[in-house]
């Protein structure tokens, strides 16, 4: 598992820290990987700064999209049960 955002690595960093998540964030401040997944939320940031658009993929091992959560408004987040049946389900269970 790992996160994508747009703050700047130590932002990201401290981030992570504060939540004690324990999977890898990975800073994209100029949003090259955001703008190639189409996740731009143009203007939607501080100051109209452009952000990324809320998104969860569940990826096979060549990168294949098995499944994938978007929504438009950054309190939205995809609940975890959805996750681990979007898992099973892509597994065949």
């Amino acid at each position: 598992m790992a996160a994508i955002s747009v703050d700047p690595p130590d932002v990201s960093q401290r981030l992570r820290e504060q939540a004690h998540y324990s999977f890898l964030f990975l800073a994209d401040d100029k949003l090259a990987a955001i703008r190639q997944w189409d996740l731009v939320h143009a203007h939607a940031g501080p100051d109209g700064a452009d952000i990324a658009r809320p998104a969860e993929f569940l990826l096979d091992s060549n990168g294949k999209v098995l499944w994938r959560d978007l929504t438009d408004n950054f309190l939205v987040r995809v609940r975890p049960e959805d996750v681990l049946h979007a898992a099973d389900a892509a597994n065949g269970r």
